[in-house]
């Protein structure tokens, strides 16, 4: 799994004009799976993302994960994130896992995510023609990658 997380103030999901999920202070994170990742991705990362220390302290240090804050987390899946640019001019999607692998897989990391932070976790649409708009905070963005954890 290869997340991209966000440091946010204040994002939103729209599709098809509507709202779907906004918060304010808290992480946006765009998750991509691939046919390779497992249950053991999803507990790795998502223990990581809600102990993932990227928010200021009152010294102004990034000492506080968002469960410290009691941030709101949106997750998007985004099958993009494994695009592989090595040969021509448009991108290759190969490595990223299919509708029917990758759902399931979105869902659980959701609900994992949920059951580990214990903090409010909105989401986007799978394969929803979504509107993401954020207010990128610091700017901080940290990538992850399951595969490159060792």
């Amino acid at each position: 799994m290869r997340a991209v997380i966000q440091r946010v103030s204040q994002a939103s999901v729209t599709i098809e004009g509507k709202v779907k999920s906004e918060i304010g202070l808290g992480l946006l994170i765009l998750i991509g799976v691939e046919d390779a990742d497992g249950p053991e991705d999803i507990e790795w990362l998502t223990k990581k993302i809600a102990q993932l220390r990227i928010f200021g302290d009152a010294d102004g240090l990034m000492n506080l994960s968002v469960q410290d804050i009691g941030g709101k987390i949106i997750v998007v899946s985004q099958f993009t994130l494994h695009a592989s640019t090595k040969k021509g001019n448009r991108p290759s999607f190969i490595r990223a896992a299919r509708p029917e692998v990758a759902i399931p897989m979105y869902k659980k990391f959701v609900d994992a995510l949920r059951a580990t932070s214990g903090l409010e976790v909105l989401t986007g649409e799978f394969g929803a023609d979504m509107k993401v708009a954020l207010l990128n905070d610091g700017p901080v963005t940290i990538v992850m990658d399951t595969k490159a954890r060792e």
